[in-house]
């Protein structure tokens, strides 16, 4: 059980709401078909938290096989701030690399058994869901495309966390698709593209420095990376406008807009990174949940937590009110 903990402790489990809560309200939503069955979604959550902890390993075992893991330390004493030493459990000697695959294995191992059992469900459709998902997951930082690595880590994962990952849950949990779930998993997958967009625009010295193409790197230009980082919220948002108006959500979801403000501060807060990067801010109500601030502090994190948290709660609170909104209407 230790070693259990250990493992989901260094995928990252902190960035699970980015695929639970996804996950979670395409079932909601699915609950509302006749078709619905319990099992299946249950087991296609299962399978999708075992899926992206697997995936957030990878992207440790990739990274780690090419550079090593020791670069954001080397540029940390450069002068470079740099977010958090990469893959600590390995540099510390706690595991290996063989241990760390083996890892990734298992993981993988149980979202592949999630895959099959709702394969006996629903058929050949899952399948398919299944399979995109695992090459765009093992791609995202693995070769040879190594996505990630290519400007493409945003687009990779606002199409997995977004329109595959709801599409996927949503058929597993009741048989079928639907329109209005298309409408939902775009604004939710750009949202889920922010967090990983906002973490790259924070990491862009060290990720040039040490070689990594991510989106912010490929821009060049801090005026177009903030450009792109607008341009990001304020098409989850006009989707969510979109669909209302063309009648493919209810006017209900217009109470998605109360996140709005926090979207809105977000974006603030990444403009006076990027101009005033040494500006310390604290939490604040509007930012939802902000987890240990005083360790966050011991570890000199909270220039990078205070946005990165935002980012995260900004995801959470839209897919609870789309939740309600879902419950609430079948109530």
């Amino acid at each position: 059980m230790n070693t259990v903990r250990f493992w989901i402790r260094n995928a990252r489990s902190k960035a699970l709401p980015q695929s639970l809560l996804p996950a979670v309200l395409a079932c909601c939503m699915a609950s509302q078909k006749e078709s619905f069955s319990v099992w299946p979604a249950i087991i296609a959550v299962l399978g999708v938290i075992a899926g992206h902890l697997c995936m957030n390993l990878f992207d440790d075992y990739f990274d780690y096989r090419i550079k090593g893991a020791e670069f954001r330390d080397v540029l940390a004493r450069k002068g470079f701030r740099s977010r958090i030493a990469k893959c600590p459990y390995l540099t510390s000697g706690q595991t290996g690399l063989k241990q760390l695959l083996r890892a990734c294995l298992a993981f993988g191992a149980v979202a592949l058994g999630a895959g099959f059992v709702i394969f006996l469900f629903r058929g050949y459709p899952v399948l398919w869901f299944a399979l995109l998902a695992a090459v765009l997951g093992v791609s995202y930082s693995g070769g040879p495309l190594r996505l990630s690595y290519r400007g493409l880590g945003e687009v990779v994962i606002g199409i997995m966390f977004g329109p595959l990952l709801m599409s996927g849950v949503y058929y597993s949990a009741c048989g079928q698709l639907d329109r209005t779930v298309a409408f939902v998993s775009v604004p939710v997958g750009l949202l889920v593209a922010n967090i990983v967009y906002a973490h790259a625009i924070m990491d862009y010295e060290p990720d040039r420095e040490a070689g990594k193409m991510t989106l912010a790197v490929l821009l060049k230009s801090k005026r177009r990376m903030l450009a792109v980082l607008l341009l990001l919220l304020l098409a989850a948002f006009g989707c969510m406008a979109g669909g209302i108006a063309t009648g493919g959500l209810s006017p209900f979801y217009l109470f998605t807009f109360l996140t709005l403000p926090m979207a809105v501060g977000l974006f603030y807060l990444m403009v006076e990174f990027v101009r005033h990067p040494e500006k310390q801010f604290s939490p604040q109500l509007w930012m939802g949940p902000m987890g240990d601030w005083k360790r966050i502090r011991e570890f000199r994190l909270e220039w990078f937590m205070i946005r990165w948290l935002p980012a995260r709660n900004l995801l959470s609170f839209f897919c609870i009110i789309i939740i309600v909104i879902t419950l609430f209407k079948a109530g």
